[in-house]
């Protein structure tokens, strides 16, 4: 609400009309002497609003001494973007004009119109006192008074509260008060304090509840009766109606079905069963692919290994042929007693030879009983695992016996290298026709050849020479060489080959052979684990071992008798040693240069074989084809793995949507639906026959008469209980929510206005706080460590926390849509000069939501409150 005009005439010192215009929206500061029609003004304002224009109680506001005159006052305002102008005249010729924009209001009309904008209210009669002045009672406030608010607030309260909460005849009113004492009489005519029923209302109660009681005896044992016979009914029609339908048929039916479709189910759950089988072999044999794929890419690095140690042997080959070395030392014969030892330890060896390999046949033999027993009704194996396992057969050779013959190949060359060294060289060149006999050979032309025994050179026509080679040396490295020969020779044939070379191409083919037969052999048991494919395949193993072990038996010589044969094996190795060792005493070693070089040769030569050999098998084109087959057999392998993975995961979308656990569920509901639907029935029919043989034995005993006498006796002490319960409750119900609302209304008034005192209160006093009670009037002051009340203030600052106050109620009803003026008239003159300045903040503070008019004598205090003072005095030379 913004006030825009005033203007008075006839009213107390303005004989002659005086228009204060021009009035701003937020202080305005009007100033004048005493009796200078400051306070004239204001009662103008409150006789515009508060006072009947018919009332005969307004002669003070006519002018002293003139009893004709007619005191008029006009005000012109805006509230919610509406224009309202009032136009009031009191004693003679009285009037009310209330004009809002363009609708006019006139009389009582118009003050009604009033008095619910600003929220006051008007005497039956009589002049208008504070009681009814209501809100504007507690804004606008008259000199000397803005220190008492406790009754303004109590005045305004009722508005305050229906203001801010739409509610008529609130309960937090004086006249709420009111009703609250009358519902309390009401309620203490029926019910104690306690709750608890008193007078008729409690005579009414105990004979309800023993007609009660009897009545529902009484009840209980009708409705038994009636009980069986609705019961007889109902149960014959579910009987008849379960005899023509008979539901056990259709869920057996209903179960039928289930059934026929969970069978469905269960084979594609077998399909998927073994599909996952057949992906699981699948997948082993792409891992025995990729695995044999792997072993051939490894072998080519090996060649690539061997080249460079051939190159290493040639290059360390051609440094030692720089060096020409010499023969030095001789070696001591005991040739014979090594040759015994010798002699003995291989007849020894022969022998447990013979009596292993017979063992074995007996083992073998045995065994291949036992499986031909077992295998009568096999099959063959694959192609391709028999001829692995054929390949295995064929070259079936010991690694430690590999190693141990290479080891022998190289003692074997380093002894015929050191004996190159140390043998006599005899050479010749002999004239055409020509001739001589070196024991027992005739040799002719030219040529050289090495003694490591005695020899006879026999010249014809002058007779022979006996030629003794180097020495006891001589003779010991000639029994090692043939001592390492025979010792070969022995190996060469326990493993049935001409050579080391070929003993090394047999081991690499069983290398071969072992990988296939492990590849194949993991993917038969995968197929059929422990099957009959893998008895046939043992048998076929056995027989293939058995030939082999009888063949070799075969092969071996007969072992002669010599004296000492019944020695054993383990202590003629033993004398073969310490003859060995003796022998070995009485040698010497070649001379370095020289066994260097052969070395290097040998190395060298060897090296270049094994290369060879290996740059050979590598390069064949059936190991090409076979390269060429691996690869096509994985990238085979690989597509059908993922054709049978789409296949799986199509199979099971189609199991995971047709839910077989849902459908066997289906099964049993169905199964025990019929069954019970049977059993149902049964029950019926059994329950039938009782119940009507009951009804038979039971007969009527006037049960139904004695209840509806009962009844109709209770029905009407009960109807005037009701009444009172009604009543009583409701009471009850309604002192309880006036109560509560009162409670609850005050609560959420409080926290708002406390929230806008709180606003104030601070600028002054920081640490200050002012509380309001359930009448929402402001009480209990603390300030620190200091508690008291407000009314125990000083003057002073009871007149600053009135003012307070009222800022705060005014915010409170601004929120609530309600129009606010406040006009102050001469206030605040007991603050001192720093609680006015604090006051100061204040007002321009809420002057930025509210019109205030402030009226003072003082006007050298607001000289720093920002707005342009209107001097009284002045405006009145204007005016006239």
């Amino acid at each position: 609400m913004k006030l825009q005009r005033l203007r008075v005439e006839q009213f107390r010192q303005f004989r002659q009309g005086f228009e204060l215009g021009n009035l701003q929206p937020g202080i305005n500061l009007i100033h004048g002497p005493n009796e200078s029609g400051k306070s004239t003004l204001v009662r103008a304002i409150r006789a515009a609003f508060f006072e009947r224009y018919r009332s005969k109680s307004a002669e003070d506001l006519a002018p002293w001494g003139d009893s004709s005159a007619a005191p008029t006052v006009e005000l012109s305002f805006e509230h919610n973007g509406q224009h309202w102008r009032l136009d009031k005249r009191f004693l003679k010729r009285h009037r009310c004009d209330l004009l809002i924009d363009s609708t006019g209001f006139s009389g009582e009309e118009a003050e009604e119109k009033l008095a619910e904008l600003l929220g006051y209210q008007f005497p039956k009669k009589g002049a208008s006192k504070e009681e009814h002045w209501g809100i504007p009672g507690l804004l606008w406030v008259e000199q000397g008074t803005g220190q008492d608010i406790e009754k303004a607030v109590l005045h305004a309260g009722g508005h305050l509260k229906s203001a801010l909460n739409n509610l008529v005849g609130d309960v937090a009113s004086t006249g709420g008060d009111e009703v609250i004492q009358a519902v309390e009489q009401q309620r203490k005519e029926l019910l104690t304090a306690t709750g608890k029923p008193r007078g008729d209302y409690l005579t009414l109660a105990n004979n309800r509840e023993t007609l009660q009681q009897q009545v529902t005896d009484l009840q209980a044992r009708v409705e038994q009766y009636q009980v069986q016979v609705d019961r007889l009914g109902s149960l014959a029609i579910e009987h008849d109606k379960a005899s023509r339908e008979r539901p056990w048929e259709t869920a057996r039916h209903s179960m039928q079905l289930a059934e026929t479709k969970y069978r469905e189910i269960e084979a594609l759950q077998e399909q998927q069963s073994r599909g996952k089988d057949s992906l699981i072999q699948l997948q082993q044999n792409l891992s025995l692919l990729q695995l044999n794929q792997a072993h051939w890419r490894n072998q080519s690095e090996q060649l690539e290994q061997r080249h460079k140690s051939y190159e290493n042997a040639r290059k360390q080959r051609e440094q030692e042929e720089l060096a020409s070395p010499e023969l030095v030392k001789a070696v001591k014969s005991a040739r014979s007693q090594y040759q015994l030892a010798t002699g003995a330890v291989q007849q020894a060896h022969l022998r447990d030879k013979r009596e292993r390999l017979k063992k074995d046949c007996a083992r073998l033999e045995a065994e291949l009983a036992k499986l031909k027993q077992s295998q009568e009704t096999a099959k063959g194996i694959q192609a391709s695992l028999d001829g692995a396992r054929k390949q295995k057969q064929l070259n079936q050779i010991d690694a430690g016996a590999v190693r141990q013959l290479k080891q022998a190949q190289r003692e074997l060359d380093d002894a015929t290298i050191r004996i190159q060294t140390v043998a006599t060289r005899v050479t010749w060149n002999l004239d055409p026709g020509k001739g001589l006999v070196l024991d027992e050979q005739s040799i002719e032309g030219q040529g050289e050849k090495l003694l490591m025994e005695p020899s006879v050179l026999e010249i014809p026509g002058l007779g022979s020479l006996g030629i003794q080679p180097g020495g006891d040396d001589l003779a010991s490295l000639r029994r090692q060489l043939e001592r390492l020969e025979q010792s070969l020779s022995q190996q060469l044939a326990a493993l049935a080959v001409e050579s080391v070379e070929a003993a090394e191409v047999k081991q690499g083919r069983l290398q071969d052979a072992e990988v296939q037969i492990q590849r194949f052999d993991e993917l038969l048991k995968s197929l059929a684990p422990n099957g009959i494919e893998r008895l046939h395949s043992a048998r076929a193993d056995g027989e293939s071992e058995l030939l082999a072990r009888t063949s070799e038996f075969e092969a071996l010589p007969q072992a002669a008798a010599i004296e000492g044969d019944e020695k054993s094996l383990s202590l003629v190795e033993t004398e073969l040693k310490q003859a060995e060792q003796r022998l070995a005493d009485a040698e010497s070693h070649q001379r370095h240069q020289e066994t260097q070089l052969l070395k290097a040769r040998h190395a060298s030569e060897a090296a270049h074989r094994e290369w060879q050999r290996m740059t050979d098998e590598l390069n064949s084109p059936e190991r090409q084809q076979q390269i060429e087959k691996l690869t096509q057999d994985i990238t085979a392998a690989e597509n059908q793995q993922a054709q049978l993975e789409t296949a799986l995961k199509e199979r099971e979308a189609t199991i995971n949507e047709a839910r077989p656990e849902l459908v066997k569920q289906d099964i049993e509901r169905f199964r025990a639906t019929a069954e019970h639907q049977e059993i149902a029935q049964q029950k019926r029919a059994l329950e039938l026959s009782e119940i009507r043989a009951r009804l038979e034995a039971w007969g009527a005993e006037g049960l139904e008469e004695q209840h509806n006498e009962h009844v109709a006796e209770l029905e009407h002490v009960n109807r005037r209980y009701l009444e009172l319960d009604r009543r009583a409750k409701a009471l009850d119900l309604l002192l309880s929510l006036l109560k509560e609302k009162r409670q609850a209304l005050t609560r959420r008034l409080q926290a708002p206005l406390q929230k806008h005192l709180d606003h104030y209160l601070t600028v002054l006093f920081p640490e200050a706080s002012l509380e309001v009670d359930e009448n929402l009037t402001p009480g209990k002051f603390s300030r620190g460590s200091e508690l008291g009340q407000m009314a125990e203030l000083s003057f002073g600052a009871r007149e600053q926390m009135g003012l307070i106050s009222r800022l705060a109620y005014a915010d409170l009803l601004q929120e609530a849509g309600r129009p606010t003026l406040i006009i102050l008239d001469d206030t605040l003159v007991h603050s001192d000069a720093e609680r006015l300045d604090g006051m100061k903040r204040i007002l321009f503070d809420a002057a930025t939501r509210h019109q205030i008019l402030l009226f003072t004598c003082h006007p050298e205090k607001w000289r720093d409150l920002g707005v342009e003072p209107r001097d009284l005095e002045a405006l009145k030379l204007l005016n006239f």
